[in-house]
């Protein structure tokens, strides 16, 4: 199923949301205006913001407070892309030139402290010390992971439990803010607070899996990377940590020098000991693993459209090829 079929519940709602982001992007700095709305207007999936228009749906909600606070979150995930693209000196994202490759390191870095800053200015106007403390929950942790994802760098002798800490940080963690932010509107019970909490946290979890598996298998038009960019970062993903467990004494050297050294050079060769250990389809069911997991804590909710696109979003996570 499309994104845009999943999304069919909360159209209307997305639409809002986009016009929430174009007025709050407002800013008199020029620069600003220009590298903020060319990141925000270059795509992706609106996953967070979609989520939190969902689980709000999904729990009968009827106010306005869901679009302002999917734009908050849609601000804080596009800063942190930002940051990303400078520590990792990315030059390509969804297809496109990154907008430090376009306006220098110098303005992504301070673009994305202006969206920092401006979600946290837009989340007080919903006037919920509850809400605040999640979402500075949240951004504190995505900054921990970032730097926990830097520190495992170049460092072969990551574990699972390790490179699975980064993403429980860096990627699910908004996810399952953006979950449990539609039961807080709705003033849920602390259970359903938690399972949509779960749920997001292992969707995201289940996406990012995922992520990783398509930088060695993905097409580069499709998912709009380059083939191998975690590899030429030194970033030791799962399909790398199984081909070194799984893999003979000289493909665990081969991947063991890549992610020391970084780069592209050995990308054959690791591509060839991902495919020999079945590197890629290891990582994938860890993937389904946690779309099980976002499944069972979604399906409790009461029958709607808005629990139908979140039960079929599991599905979306782990077969998806973008």
């Amino acid at each position: 199923m499309s994104l845009e079929a999943l999304y069919a519940p909360i159209a209307a709602d997305m639409r809002a949301v986009d016009a929430v982001i174009r007025d709050r992007l407002h800013s008199d700095v020029v620069l600003i205006r220009q590298v903020a709305e060319y990141i925000i207007g270059a795509g992706g999936k609106r996953l967070r913001p979609a989520l939190l228009q969902l689980s709000a749906g999904a729990l009968g909600y009827r106010g306005k407070h869901h679009h302002e606070l999917a734009a908050v979150v849609e601000f804080i995930h596009t800063a942190t892309l930002l940051h990303d693209d400078v520590v990792d000196e990315s030059d390509l994202r969804r297809g496109n030139r990154t907008a430090n490759a376009l306006f220098g390191n110098a303005a992504s870095v301070l673009v994305g402290d202006f969206l920092y800053s401006r979600a946290f200015q837009m989340m007080v106007s919903v006037g919920s010390m509850r809400v605040q403390q999640v979402l500075a929950d949240a951004t504190n942790t995505i900054a921990e992971g970032e730097v926990l994802q830097l520190l495992n760098c170049h460092d072969a002798d990551v574990d699972v439990p390790r490179y699975l800490q980064v993403i429980r940080y860096k990627t699910a963690k908004l996810f399952e803010a953006a979950a449990r932010l539609g039961a807080i509107l709705c003033e849920a019970p602390s259970e359903v607070e938690e399972a949509m909490a779960r749920y997001g946290m292992h969707l995201g979890t289940a996406f990012q899996l995922v992520d990783d598996v398509l930088d060695y298998s993905g097409d580069e038009a499709t998912t709009g990377k380059h083939l191998g960019d975690d590899l030429a970062e030194g970033k030791p993903t799962l399909p790398l940590i199984h081909a070194m467990r799984h893999g003979t004494a000289e493909q665990s050297a081969c991947v063991r020098q890549a992610i020391e050294g970084g780069g592209r050079e050995a990308l054959p060769g690791v591509l060839a000991a991902i495919r020999a250990t079945g590197a890629l389809d290891e990582a994938r069911r860890h993937a389904e693993a946690e779309a099980r997991l976002a499944l069972e804590a979604a399906t409790p909710l009461p029958p709607s459209p808005f629990r139908d696109s979140l039960v079929q979003l599991t599905s979306f996570a782990v077969a998806r090829d973008f």
